[in-house]
This record gives structure tokens, C-alpha cells and sequence, in this order.
């Protein structure tokens, strides 16, 4: 395993969009083991593929339960509404409003190849939208909203 830069939001390839895993091969799995080691030696609670350099469609996530390692993430179910702040390993010291779902449900691959589901509120559901917009070259400050438009956070 190995530590990767991350690339910082003027970076062109964190607005570019990702392409699918066709085939999960030992590229792969060291992708997936130098993204999570990456995320954990920042304090980071989710790292995209992009992030690191990679236009694939691979994510991590680890919110203090354990390591979600996700391929070709998909976000197929989102309900309710939550205002917080967010910040992003790729923007550094910086914090923003951000209106996201409440609950969330992602279909993808894991590193084995087998279909899973990853079911998520508050935290989760952040870290899954926040991370699967990477991979469609979005970052949060593009969803950011000014304190004065929130009653109360």
C-alpha cells in the first residue's frame, strides 16, 4: 500500500468525469488499498479515485464504522433533506453550507466483483453523495449555500 497525493480543487481532473471499472483486476485492489490509506492518513471520512489522480469510478468511505470500498457507485434512492456544513480533503481549510438528502441508497461492486448495497442517513448519506459526485467531476463548493439563505443550521 502506498499513500497518494491528493489533488487540489484547481486541479482540471476533479472536474472531469469518471469512467466505469470494466474489469477488477490487481490495479485495481491497489487502488482501493492506496485510496483507503490515503483517506486515513488525511482524516479524511471518504476518498474518490479522482482525487488521487484516477478517472475511475471507485470510492472509499469510512465514517468510524469500518471501510466501505465501492466500484461503479450508483445513487439510486434519495429522500429527505439535510442542511450542514461539509468540507472536502481536495479543499483544504475551507468548510460550506451543503443541502443533502437524508437518507441514501448506492448500489455498486465490491472488490470481489459482487453486487452490494450500501444504505446511508446524516453522516453516511453525506460521505455517499459528497464522494459519488466526485466521480461526475462535481465538487461541494458547486452545491454550497450562502449562511444568509439557511434559517438555521
Amino acid at each position: 500500500m502506498a499513500t497518494r497525493e491528493i489533488r487540489i480543487s484547481t486541479d482540471e481532473i476533479l472536474r472531469k468525469v469518471c469512467k466505469p471499472v470494466k474489469e477488477i483486476n490487481q490495479n485495481t485492489l491497489t487502488l482501493l488499498d492506496d485510496m483507503a490509506e490515503t483517506m486515513y492518513a488525511a482524516n479524511g471520512v471518504g476518498l474518490a479515485a479522482p482525487q488521487v489522480g484516477i478517472l475511475k469510478r471507485i470510492v472509499t468511505i469510512d465514517i468510524g464504522d469500518g471501510l466501505i470500498e465501492l466500484i461503479n457507485p450508483v445513487v439510486v434512492e434519495r429522500r429527505g433533506s439535510q442542511i450542514d456544513y461539509e468540507a472536502c480533503l481536495s479543499v483544504p481549510g475551507r468548510s460550506e453550507l451543503v443541502d443533502r438528502p437524508e437518507y441514501v441508497r448506492v448500489e455498486a461492486l465490491n472488490r470481489n466483483g459482487e453486487k452490494i448495497v450500501v444504505e446511508g442517513e446524516e453522516l453516511m448519506a453525506v460521505a455517499l453523495c459528497h464522494e459519488t459526485d466526485h466521480l461526475d467531476g462535481v465538487l461541494y463548493i458547486d452545491k454550497a449555500i450562502p449562511p444568509e439563505d439557511v434559517e438555521e443550521v
